[in-house]
């Protein structure tokens, strides 16, 4: 079983708007990311072109997540560390998450495995690419690949780099237990639940 691939192709519905017209287009914001933006025209439902619209798009490249999984004891190891934004919407601000890094040189697999071994200190046994989506295409143009890294005990300590700001707490837990977390709100990452969803769903049709 696998999730739907995120396809861009949308020329293969006939039946879909697919004309659109980038009348002015310039960067508001060049810095750590950047903001574009762009007066666009669009086809709507009816056949019709819209009239132009300012649009926003938030650019930080693309990404890579992995969900390690350890098959021998049922269990996952996800990462805590603190999120400015996810505290300034007044939670507390630190994350319970799957590993995950900025897709900013090289491929999706090879950050996958660079991110598992810094950020958690695992080298992956088996790597399996589950799906790949837009993190929040109302606003940001980045995508993420998701993967599932198989994973048994750490080859070392983990817990980011330091000289890039990062403090990371490794947690490894039960499946059924970051399930409850989900249900209890504990994990609140949508990378994340998407993630230990997918895993729960293949076991349960695996029947395991």
């Amino acid at each position: 079983m696998s999730m739907g691939r995120c396809d861009t192709d949308v020329t293969k519905d006939k039946d879909r708007p697919r004309k659109v017209y980038v009348l002015e287009s310039d960067l508001v914001y060049d810095g750590f990311f950047k903001i574009e933006r762009a007066v666009v025209r669009y086809e709507r439902f009816d056949g019709r072109m819209s009239d132009p619209i300012t649009r926003y798009c938030f650019e930080r490249g693309d990404s890579v997540g992995v969900l390690l999984y350890n098959p021998k004891s049922d269990s996952v190891v996800l990462v805590e560390q603190f999120r400015y934004p996810a505290y300034v919407r007044g939670g507390p601000g630190w994350i319970l998450e799957i590993v995950a890094g900025i897709r900013d040189k090289g491929d999706s697999i090879r950050v996958a495995k660079s991110e598992a071994l810094e950020e958690a200190g695992y080298e992956m046994e088996r790597l399996e690419k589950l799906s790949s989506f837009y993190l929040s295409p109302g606003g940001s143009s980045e995508r993420m690949d998701l993967y599932l890294g198989y994973v048994s005990k750490p080859s070392q300590e983990g817990g980011g780099v330091r000289e890039e700001g990062e403090e990371i707490r490794i947690v490894e837990l039960p499946l059924e237990e970051a399930l409850r977390m989900i249900e209890r709100g504990e994990i609140c990452d949508a990378k994340t639940i998407l993630a230990l969803l997918w895993l729960y769903r293949r076991k349960v049709e695996e029947g395991r």
